[in-house]
């Protein structure tokens, strides 16, 4: 079985519109998928996008079209290094963390280093404008070697999300190295490989399980709307403290 196989439930509609359109569905939603994949190709990568699959099926289901961009935050590194330094961002840079504040929903991806999310990551959400996340509906996935690294998105990944008051969902993803292109030998002594009952690998469950809590949040409340950098420019104060 394929990486891409062990990631997509049984019975999954291909259609990443779902069933169609429902009367009164609204207008279209933006989703930002941020991967900090070191690598390419990487793990994190792929459950990304795995998790944008789902979550744009399972609006699909709902009548609600989605406009998917997606952030891979090696090619900014520098720029956010720099950002950290200089407290500005070049506008490739500026481009992205606004796309991020103006999303209706986000799906946040790292590998985990040390027992936690790397630093690239971190960088990148500590650069955000202070309350840009705010109610966010947000959906959290990690990947490492083994299962046994799992825990860090309850002590790691959430809490800094929590801190953003960003409204993340009850179900995050972590994908060890065994649920990618797991086959219905795998055991996963460690529980991160395996099968679900219906057959369906166990991480493609979670996926598609978590992509279901995360694509009602997003359409509960009407889409945002691009802000104006104009209506709220930085104050020259704060330009000279270097953007602190």
């Amino acid at each position: 079985m394929s990486a891409d196989d062990a990631l997509r439930p049984a019975g999954a509609v291909g259609d990443a519109r779902g069933a169609g359109h429902r009367a009164g569905a609204g207008a279209t939603r933006a989703l930002v998928v941020v991967a900090a994949g070191l690598r390419q190709p990487s793990t994190t990568r792929l459950l990304a996008d795995r998790l944008a699959e789902a979550t744009v099926r399972a609006l699909g289901e709902q009548g609600v079209s989605t406009r998917v961009e997606v952030v891979e935050l090696r090619e900014h590194a520098h720029d956010l290094t720099n950002m950290l330094l200089t407290g500005f961002a070049v506008p490739k840079l500026q481009e992205v963390l606004d796309a991020v504040a103006d999303a209706d929903g986000l799906i946040a991806v790292s590998p985990i280093f040390s027992g936690s999310y790397n630093g690239l990551f971190k960088t990148f959400f500590d650069v955000m404008e202070s309350g840009a996340l705010a109610g966010m509906p947000t959906l959290l996935g990690a990947t490492a070697g083994t299962a046994r690294h799992s825990l860090a998105l309850d002590h790691a990944l959430r809490p800094l999300f929590v801190y953003h008051r960003a409204v993340v969902v009850p179900t995050g993803v972590f994908g060890a190295t065994e649920d990618f292109g797991a086959s219905s030998s795998a055991g996963g002594a460690s529980g991160g490989a395996g099968r679900h009952d219906d057959g369906a690998p166990a991480i493609a469950v979670r996926v598609d399980r978590a992509a279901r809590e995360l694509a009602p949040l997003m359409t509960a409340r009407p889409p945002r709307a691009s802000r104006d950098p104009f209506t709220d420019p930085t104050p020259f104060e704060r330009l000279l403290a270097g953007g602190a």
